[in-house]
């Protein structure tokens, strides 16, 4: 007599792999790439390409010669992350610098967690929050946009628009101007625009769900606005949140990553709202100008939680009265 053998979901492989998904995510980035390189020319050029091959070659190392195992830098994360470590960046950030970031990113975030799958935290989060606190002035220099500018480390400067909002001076931007990409700050998060084009094109291709950047600029949007109206001479209107900083950059493409992220859609709303909570109450009340990154990895670190608590209910199941 033959057993009956029962095996865990999924039963049906759906086509997905590592490298389709880690290509699709790395076609969305790529607006905002072309903006990054319109706005600050060869400085982003010489951050993107030092970032990415960077990280490619240090996971490539550490499992080459200190896990002897077969190197995977083929399915595209390490590439992926030096990618988005890139645009998290200023644009005149010195090579050595990018380098101490992708060994951060690679080595600790990623690699001693035991790779991809396993890290608690968003790799390239934790080498562009290492960046800032060991190096708070290079990290915080930001070129100012200049079409094709050739300038890298010596590009001229100017402050972003949420520096200027905690520090009350400079003229800010217009709306539009915000929205196109034409402020200072990292090279690939300047423009909004060309961030939700990179988001409906993972949303429409099932690489992202929507559950958690729509919750992130929605509760952004909603505790801002709430603040402004309370006070608007102290608190700023809730479009400056949305379009300025790392705020779009965070909730499409490093909120979302797989592993560090809820695996479904309850938990995803939960951990989008801790994330927009925590990025505006940073941004008004504590010493930074900017919150995200710390938000985000402050979620990564719930995440376990809200896995474990926030489940979807067994088929079947009845329901509780």
């Amino acid at each position: 007599m033959e057993k009956l053998i029962i095996s865990p979901a999924p039963h049906i492989h759906g086509g997905d792999t590592v490298a389709k998904n880690m290509t699709g995510v790395i076609i969305a980035l790529i607006p905002a790439l072309l903006v990054g390189f319109y706005f600050f020319g060869l400085g982003a050029l010489v951050v993107t390409l030092t970032s990415v091959a960077a990280c490619v070659l240090i996971e490539y190392l550490i499992q080459k010669y200190l896990l002897k195992e077969q190197p995977s830098i083929m399915d595209g994360s390490a590439a992926l992350t030096g990618l988005l470590l890139a645009m998290n960046l200023p644009s005149n950030l010195p090579l050595w610098m990018i380098i101490i970031g992708a060994i951060v990113a690679i080595g600790i975030g990623k690699m001693s967690f035991g790779g991809l799958g396993n890290n608690p935290f968003n790799p390239a989060l934790v080498g562009r929050v290492f960046l800032l606190i060991s190096f708070p002035v290079q990290m915080t220099t930001w070129p100012r946009p200049v079409p094709f500018s050739t300038a890298y480390l010596d590009a001229e400067t100017a402050p972003t628009v949420l520096s200027m909002l905690k520090e009350n001076f400079g003229e800010l931007p217009s709306t539009m101007e915000m929205f196109l990409g034409n402020m200072g700050g990292s090279l690939g998060e300047i423009s909004a625009i060309a961030l939700l084009i990179g988001m409906a094109y993972m949303i429409i291709r099932k690489i992202i769900s929507w559950h958690i950047p729509v919750s992130i600029l929605a509760t952004v949007f909603i505790f801002a606005g709430i603040l402004h109206l309370a006070n608007p001479e102290v608190y700023a209107a809730p479009a400056m949140h949305l379009f300025s900083g790392g705020l779009m950059l965070g909730a499409v493409f490093m909120a979302t990553d797989y592993v560090t992220s809820p695996m479904n859609p309850r938990g995803m709303l939960v951990y989008g709202v801790g994330i927009g909570v925590i990025t505006v109450v940073i941004r008004a009340f504590g010493a930074y100008p900017e919150g995200v990154s710390f938000a985000i990895l402050i979620m990564n670190a719930f995440t376990p939680l809200i896995n474990t608590y926030i489940k979807p209910r067994r088929f079947g199941e009845k329901v509780k009265k």
